[in-house]
């Protein structure tokens, strides 16, 4: 199924998606947007207007998604390169040689082996399930004690920082198209010059088998009154303060920060989204399973890190406790269920698909594809699971 406001750029169905313990990120200034005195002053200017209209946005900083990279520690396995997802003709030619150039950037070193692939098998079976925090602490424990070769070299995310501010004025810009072409031209990448800050979003599923969506409230700054996955941005202000180092938005730099500390706020971050958006108790969460990464056409290809959260709540519990309010409950209006099954066979000929915003529709497909809560055991062949973007998205 294709959709010109979303599509998959990573999934990982091969693993029916991956643990913290199977993440890493490397952290660079390398990785984060090239700038201009005159961007950035165009960049001001969308703030001015946008914070004139609506004062209550703030300008945190966030994690940018310059590249990621799957590789094996075997010599034996060359690089591996899959084609691309495909567009509707016309948004394809218009992109398709930035997506020669992106793919290459995002396929570099791609690889897996098929013993990668047992050692993390053995360590999904229990996800479908909530787990409590011994149990967690077990698990992890657990895969501690396989290879620390195979664990690292899962999936690395390349991450540099960005801003609010800096999304608004590049991803959201009415230059956004003459951004991407001067970025094409002077640097060689489309994507160079715009902010694509990483976001993440949760398909929570409750004890008796519903996946929660939430309407989202008209002050939002994107897709108002459209349906949602409760989401939000990993923060790296979290990763600083729990460094004991109280900075302000602004001075936040990625030397300040601890590679394995910024992927356990990746993963924890999609649970405090939940928690603030949906007022579930952390206590009632399963351990987070990466799906893979979702981009959002409609904001130039943003990326959002999708997961799939299990909760030992039924719907019942956990529409009363949304009621009650959670610290976001500004945020959306109204709280729906779909059935697993619904979930499974929704697409485009479903009237509720359009009333989904891109970043569920992202999630759902990631969910579909990657069906981290079906049953184990099937055998499968090891695969990189990778799918370059249409609109160029490293």
């Amino acid at each position: 199924m294709t959709d010109s406001e979303v599509s998959v750029l990573l999934h990982c169905a091969a693993w029916r998606g991956l643990l913290q313990s199977q993440v890493q990120v490397e952290l660079s200034e390398r990785f984060n947007r090239q700038t201009d005195p005159a961007l950035d002053c165009q960049i001001e200017e969308v703030w001015r207007e946008r914070v004139s209209k609506e004062p209550w946005l703030f300008n945190g900083s966030k994690f940018r998604l310059h590249s990621f990279c799957l590789a094996s520690s075997s010599p034996k396995h060359p690089a591996c390169t899959h084609p691309p997802h495909t567009l509707p003709s016309d948004r394809a030619e218009e992109h398709e040689g930035e997506l020669q150039r992106s793919r290459q950037r995002m396929e570099e070193n791609l690889c897996i082996t098929a013993s990668l692939h047992e050692t993390v098998q053995s360590s999904l079976v229990k996800r479908s399930r909530p787990v409590n925090q011994a149990e967690n602490k077990e698990g992890l424990s657990a895969l501690s004690q396989t290879s620390s070769t195979c664990r690292e070299n899962l999936l690395t995310l390349r991450l540099g920082l960005t801003c609010y501010k800096d999304y608004l004025g590049t991803n959201w810009s009415c230059r956004v198209a003459e951004l991407r072409q001067r970025g094409e031209v002077e640097f060689g990448d489309p994507l160079v010059l715009l902010a694509q800050p990483l976001g993440v979003g949760g398909v929570l599923c409750t004890d008796d088998g519903q996946v929660v969506l939430i309407r989202r409230s008209q002050r939002v700054a994107e897709a108002g009154g459209l349906l949602d996955i409760p989401g939000g941005h990993p923060e790296p202000k979290v990763v600083c303060e729990l460094l004991g180092r109280a900075v302000r938005e602004d001075q936040i730099s990625v030397d300040m920060m601890q590679q394995r500390l910024v992927v356990s706020e990746l993963f924890s971050s999609v649970c405090a989204e939940i928690r603030d958006e949906v007022n579930i108790p952390l206590s009632s969460l399963g351990e987070p399973v990466l799906m893979g990464v979702a981009l959002n056409h409609t904001s130039a290809g943003r990326p959002s890190a999708e997961f799939y959260v299990s909760c030992s709540l039924t719907s019942d519990e956990v529409r009363k406790l949304y009621w009650e309010g959670g610290a976001e409950a500004h945020e959306s209006t109204d709280i729906v269920f779909l059935s697993r099954t619904e979930v499974l066979q929704l697409d485009r000929s479903n009237p509720l698909w359009s009333e989904l915003c891109p970043s569920a529709k992202g999630a759902v497909l990631l969910y579909q594809t990657v069906k981290p809560d079906s049953e184990r055991g099937q055998s499968r062949q090891p695969d990189a699971h990778l799918i370059a973007s249409e609109n160029g998205s490293r």
